[in-house]
């Protein structure tokens, strides 16, 4: 095998998970997912030739068993060094291990020219067991719907990928006391959900196809918005019982509740969370609300928040 490459850099953008879609399965398929990439919070990485494996910067540990085990199932040398610039936080709903695997799988993939798909690299490091929203964001950025899994799936396959407006900007809320579920827990938490109405989510179905991504096509984020409250509020209630609400912190609830009276749309919380995001038009009105909360908000430490926009571009994968 012959290395022709001495550095790979990767840009991994983090993800909103705005839903399931059918949590019943009642027609063979579960899941099925929808969400977006950001621009502003990413794990970047550089993978460089060394003597042996190193791994430095924040999750090096993480990102040191990642890399052993990838360079042990894909048979190659282990003499790289793996630097992490910057990493999207772990377990607050923003997709970091996905990110994390998929970055460190295309780095390998392209210094040792292996040839492989992002799907493959999902394949290999266990990603997608139940949403697909992060190896769609890796792959293509925008907002991505993903067809849940049926008796064959591997990984879930993107049934739909659109760019959203780049005036549109996104509000995040932090909650920075505690982590989503995540792991055994987010396993157990699956297995004791009651089941899913078959009804509801044939409702949330045609909210999104018939209301949502039209909307979204059209750039009405009112009209967009809506159907994502209404998906998020109908899950988020579904998974109530395991993660004490429909939001997972009671301070980040509060701060989504004024913000929907100040007009915010898509009103919801990411995958476990604990972090809430919402919609609003434009980057000004974005920053005028986030001086609000921070003002409105200062008496409760644990809570902050930032402007996101989306990401309409893939995860960047460059070689030197």
């Amino acid at each position: 095998m012959k290395v022709q490459h001495r550095q790979v850099s990767v840009i991994a953008p983090a993800r909103l998970h705005m839903g399931f879609i059918d949590l019943s399965g009642a027609l063979g398929r579960h899941f099925g997912s929808i969400g977006m990439a950001l621009n502003e919070i990413s794990t970047r990485l550089t993978l460089s030739a060394a003597d042996a494996l190193q791994v430095y910067g924040s999750v090096a540990g993480r990102a040191e068993k990642c890399a052993q085990a990838l360079c042990n199932t894909l048979q190659v040398p282990e003499t790289v060094a793996i630097t992490i610039h910057s990493a999207i936080p772990e377990h607050i709903g923003l997709g970091s291990g996905t990110q994390l695997s998929l970055a460190i799988g295309s780095a390998l993939n392209a210094y040792y020219d292996l040839g492989l798909s992002v799907r493959e690299i999902a394949q290999l490091t266990d990603r997608g067991a139940r949403s697909g929203i992060g190896i769609g964001v890796f792959e293509q950025g925008g907002l991505v719907v993903d067809g849940g899994r049926g008796e064959a799936t591997t990984t879930p396959p993107m049934i739909v990928h659109m760019d959203v407006p780049e005036h549109w900007r996104f509000i995040l809320a932090f909650d920075d006391r505690g982590q989503g579920l995540h792991g055994k827990q987010e396993v157990a938490a699956f297995k004791e959900l009651p089941p899913f109405p078959q009804q509801e989510a044939a409702r949330l179905c045609y909210l999104l196809l018939m209301q949502g991504l039209p909307a979204l096509a059209e750039q009405d984020i009112v009209g967009f918005g809506d159907v994502v409250t209404q998906l998020q509020r109908s899950v988020g209630e579904h998974f109530a019982s395991v993660q004490g609400g429909v939001f997972t912190s009671p301070e980040v609830a509060q701060a989504m509740a004024w913000l929907e009276r100040q007009g915010a749309v898509a009103i919801g919380q990411t995958s476990w969370g604990p972090t809430g995001f919402c919609a609003v038009e434009g980057a000004d009105k974005a920053e005028a609300l986030l001086m609000q909360l921070q003002r409105n908000f200062s008496e409760v430490p644990h809570l902050s928040f930032a402007v996101a926009s989306a990401r309409n571009s893939s995860a960047n994968v460059s070689v030197v």
